[in-house]
């Protein structure tokens, strides 16, 4: 019996066996990776809103539509496809906003829903991840001060006018 000492075809069955499983990690990693994007997106535009309550004066309600259609344009650089955010017939986000210049704090929640990628959606289910719909939930939640700490610290007190008359002094 001769041994035969052909290797040919050997990196093509390795090449079977680890193309899928790069695939498979390469898709493992790509979820976390989107919901990372969509929360860092809804938190830096929940920040953003909050400075816009901070600052505004709300006559009849125009400042929360003002201040949400304001979130809404910053929550369009996620895109409208399900694994990224839930647009269908109904859109996904929850927007609530809270405060406003004459209140303490202002806080402003963004709530979003997305469809998880094959495979990982089967585990997030088992995992109990998943809502009703089968989506992910994903929420970020800001709360700022409408002053920063040196006005509220300070002597001269919470009204404008009264720090430009301390100035003068």
């Amino acid at each position: 019996m001769r041994h035969v000492n052909d290797e040919r075809g050997q990196g093509s069955v390795e090449a079977a066996v680890v193309i899928p499983v790069m695939f498979l990690l390469l898709l493992l990693l790509l979820q976390p990776g989107i919901v990372l994007y969509d929360r860092l997106v809804m938190g830096n535009a929940a920040a953003e809103a909050c400075r816009v309550l901070a600052t505004g004066t709300d006559s009849f309600g125009s400042m929360t539509r003002s201040c949400e259609a304001f979130v809404r344009h910053r929550l369009a650089a996620i895109p409208q496809h399900d694994c990224f955010h839930v647009h269908g017939s109904n859109c996904s986000w929850d927007i609530s906003l809270s405060g406003g210049e004459s209140s303490g704090n202002v806080t402003v929640t963004i709530g979003n829903e997305l469809r998880p990628l094959p495979l990982f959606d089967a585990a997030a289910k088992l995992a109990g991840m998943t809502n009703a719909r089968g989506n992910l939930e994903i929420q970020e939640s800001v709360t700022m001060p409408t002053q920063p700490s040196w006005v509220a610290s300070s002597k001269l007190g919470m009204a404008p006018p009264s720090w430009i008359g301390g100035w003068l002094e």
